[in-house]
């Protein structure tokens, strides 16, 4: 794509889920100092941006996603000149910083929340936030049947017989995004941010802040169009007029929005985490007037399919295309089970929107691992953009032996102990040594999740030099998609291939082959073999395997 062209529309951005990334003060839990001292790593890997999750001052009862001040930084993770120095040293290293923002909600422990408590039903300052009388001639019943994310009932009823709205934990109570006081004070957050140097935010359930004004029940569960299971057309059925999930109406905010990052020099951006029932619903998102990037969710979903994948980057191409934005591609991240794990299951997966997934079948890691390599040259070669979530780059799988005392994650509890939640996917990362914490913090420091026995040959450290690591993988594919002329945001075409193989070109002079079938596949004709996931013999690419070639013409669409 022309150089001249924004940073966001071609970025490999790696994700910080903080707690888990380095320990710098000892005390178990990730932090600011231990993300600065691994700011080499980060360039040595050659992403151009990180994400950081919710560092703001909270008090962390879902991990920083209840923030009580958005201007300020938990002391569990340092303070304030801290974050204003990781901005300086990320940028002398080439890095954009990019925090989280969550507009959704607040802690309880925020002073909005605490004001609204004691000013009583009725007051302004309750306005802030959805409170509701209950239903039933006591108002003993919630004031309709919603639920809560983490599981449970999605209101919580106070002594004064109001009940708030809490689409997460009751620690979390839902902002009232109709409220002007509200849309003022988050451009005002932006404002403190983006003048202390940040690139954009990541913004954290970006499809919920506007709810239906009448608050109604959930609508009925869809009845399937034909006889059998409920399919995805089904549930997008079900959810075109949903009460409070991708609602018209948030558009108007993150116009407002767009606005205020283009009050600031450097093409700040903003990237949603939008879940959409459809990639014309998604698009709607990064319109020109709105935010700049959305997460692809329906990427990450789609199981180890050629036919799925191929449909997914079509119409995600196709519609984000359609209003000019670019795409971005992910694998993982802190919600979801690590992507060697659920490709490490034989069949081919998929699940819906909002759902939680759940393995079926035994684990075969060495499976799941050479997908993930093939996996990552795939996302790596499509157009636009690319996330990479932290330990990704070391191949690290789902940890799903935790021991149940060990549990953290909100869901654990309000699902009472039926879903193990998320922590599987946010224990901490091996840097070095042969045991625990693997240079994660200090020897003596214990890390705030158990880190498992065998990761030895995880760490950074093994796999740095070793050309058959997964490391060394992304190292060079990162490499050579920030030197190729063809990679980065721009287009593809499609290439003549059987079934159960993606191949396609960019212009000028690169092709990505991937081998989803159950056969070895004769490579196409090429000049040189620029990378492959793993080993080539007599020009064959092997079941699970992909490969970049460089090849002399592009050839049109079959």
């Amino acid at each position: 794509m022309p150089r001249s062209a924004p940073w966001w529309r071609s970025a490999v951005i790696y994700q910080v889920y903080i707690r888990s990334f380095a320990d710098g003060d000892g005390d178990g839990v990730g932090d600011i100092a231990g993300l600065r001292a691994r700011l080499p790593h980060l360039k040595a890997l050659g992403v151009d941006a990180i994400w950081i999750n919710p560092w703001y001052r909270s008090p962390m009862a879902d991990h920083g996603y209840d923030v009580a001040d958005f201007r300020d930084i938990d002391p569990l993770f340092g303070t304030l000149a801290d974050a204003e120095r990781l901005i300086e040293e990320a940028h002398a290293h080439g890095i954009r910083v990019i925090p989280d923002i969550v507009p959704n909600h607040t802690s309880d422990q925020h002073a909005w929340f605490r004001a609204a408590l004691a000013a009583g039903p009725g007051s302004p300052e309750r306005e802030r936030y959805v409170f509701r009388p209950g239903r039933g001639p006591d108002g003993a019943q919630p004031p309709n049947d919603w639920v809560s994310c983490f599981g449970g009932p999605a209101w919580t009823r106070l002594p004064d017989g109001d009940w708030y709205l809490h689409l997460f934990a009751p620690q979390q109570p839902d902002l009232n995004w109709q409220h002007p006081e509200v849309r003022a004070e988050f451009e005002s957050i932006l404002r403190f941010w983006f003048g202390r140097g940040v690139d954009g935010f990541r913004i954290d359930v970006a499809h919920g802040l506007i709810k239906h004004p009448e608050l109604p029940d959930l609508p009925p569960r869809a009845e399937p169009a034909v006889a059998g299971p409920l399919t995805r057309r089904d549930e997008v059925r079900r959810h075109l007029d949903h009460p409070h999930w991708d609602r018209d109406e948030v558009h108007e905010i993150y116009r407002a929005w767009r606005k205020v990052a283009d009050e600031f020099p450097g093409d700040r951006s903003f990237v949603a985490e939008a879940w959409a029932d459809t990639p014309e619903r998604l698009a709607a998102y990064v319109r020109r007037d709105g935010l700049h990037t959305a997460f692809n969710f329906d990427f990450l979903m789609c199981g180890w399919d050629a036919k799925d994948l191929r449909a997914v980057i079509d119409d995600s191409l196709a519609m984000l295309g359609a209003v000019g934005a670019p795409a971005t591609w992910v694998l993982s991240n802190h919600d979801v089970m690590r992507h060697p794990s659920r490709y490490g299951r034989s069949a081919a997966r998929s699940w819906l929107a909002n759902a939680r997934y759940e393995p079926e079948g035994p684990l075969d890691l060495a499976l799941g691992t050479r997908r993930a390599r093939a996996a990552a040259l795939l996302m790596l070669a499509l157009p636009g953009g690319a996330y990479v979530y932290q330990g990704e780059e070391l191949g690290l799988p789902e940890v799903e032996d935790l021991p149940e005392s060990a549990l953290q994650d909100p869901i654990w509890e309000r699902s009472g102990h039926t879903d193990r939640g998320r922590d599987g996917c946010r224990v901490p990362i091996p840097w070095s040594g042969q045991a625990p914490p693997y240079g994660f913090g200090p020897a003596d420091a214990t890390p705030w999740l158990p880190q498992p026995a065998d990761w030895a040959g995880l760490s950074v450290e093994a796999q740095t030099g070793d050309p058959a690591s997964m490391l060394e993988l992304y190292r060079t594919a990162l490499r050579i998609r920030r030197d190729h002329a063809a990679l980065g945001d721009g287009t593809m075409t499609w290439r003549d291939a059987p079934e159960g193989i993606l191949s396609f070109s960019r212009d000028p002079g690169f092709a990505c082959v991937v081998n989803l079938s159950a056969e070895p596949y004769a490579l196409p004709g090429h000049s040189a073999v620029l990378l492959s996931s793993g080993p080539l013999a007599n020009g064959v690419l092997e079941p699970d395997q992909a490969v970049w070639l460089a090849v002399d013409d592009t050839p049109d669409t079959p």
